[in-house]
């Protein structure tokens, strides 16, 4: 019985063994070029978000939108909501879709794409990610300014002014996860306390979501994709590191399908998380 013990830790330790490492398997591609895709949300309906930037990260050209495309990687809609400058960060409360959009929160119809509201976030210069929680306070994160903002029934406020580097944002329970840099923080908003549950991430974190056990994935805009376990350790699940980039995920839970909007790529991966 020691023996068979001793043999079971060590199979497990062995390079390529099943359960020593999580996977992503590549499912689809979508075909059509998508321009330049920053972020996809998983809609409850059985569709997806895209964000376009369609240009430049920072460039007001009126370019850009968000694009619907059917679970099989197919495009539903194009131009389902135009007139945007440079879209990110997606977050959807009730019937309203929130887009990071520069310096402003673009506020859209989740139902006909019409544009309802355009909330400026004074002092921003890059918004990037969103998160709502439960009650629907809306939080964005300003890369550049290193800042994560909060909009209360649409009014912003800063929540945070020294995240570098501010990127991926989730609400779990009452606590905000934020991707400052290298590092994900737990943030209690309402007293703003931080904890940091993991460090070490290869070019700063991008996208984070939850797994549905108490784990995350976390991409990094440059190609990389970790899986995040609850007590804050990591594994590299894919690195693909001048092919395409692994930019802001959606993911769904139940079925375990992992969407990745490859930026410069101009397409969206669909994997399934093993």
């Amino acid at each position: 019985m020691k023996k068979l013990a001793l043999y079971l830790v060590a199979l497990i330790f062995l390079p390529g063994y099943a359960l020593a490492q999580h996977q992503l398997v590549e499912l689809w591609k979508t075909q059509e070029p998508i321009a330049i895709p920053e972020s996809v949300l998983v809609s409850p309906k059985g569709f997806l978000y895209v964000s376009l930037i369609d240009g430049g990260g920072t460039e007001r050209d009126g370019k850009g939108g968000v694009a619907l495309l059917n679970l099989d990687g197919t495009v539903k809609k194009m131009d389902w909501a135009t007139g945007m400058n440079a879209p990110k960060g997606l977050g959807l409360y009730k019937d309203k879709l929130y887009v990071a959009d520069i310096d402003h929160v673009v506020v859209v119809n989740a139902k006909n794409g019409k544009i309802l509201d355009k909330i400026a976030v004074p002092g921003s210069t890059f918004l990037n990610d969103i998160a709502i929680d439960s009650k629907g306070v809306v939080y964005v994160s300003d890369t550049r300014e290193n800042k994560v903002h909060r909009l209360v029934n649409h009014k912003p406020e800063v929540l945070l002014d020294n995240a570098k580097s501010a990127n991926g944002l989730l609400t779990v329970g009452t606590d905000l996860l934020v991707l400052a840099g290298p590092e994900l923080w737990k943030v209690n908003p309402l007293t703003k306390e931080t904890v940091v549950i993991a460090k070490g991430f290869e070019h700063g974190g991008d996208g984070i979501e939850a797994v549905g056990n108490g784990d995350y994935i976390v991409t990094c805009w440059a190609g990389v994709i970790y899986y995040v376990k609850a007590n804050g350790n990591f594994e590299k699940m894919l690195d693909v590191q001048g092919q395409f980039n692994t930019a802001d995920l959606g993911y769904d839970a139940q079925k375990r399908i992992v969407y990745i909007p490859t930026f410069n790529g101009n397409s969206v991966i669909s994997y399934r998380l093993d």
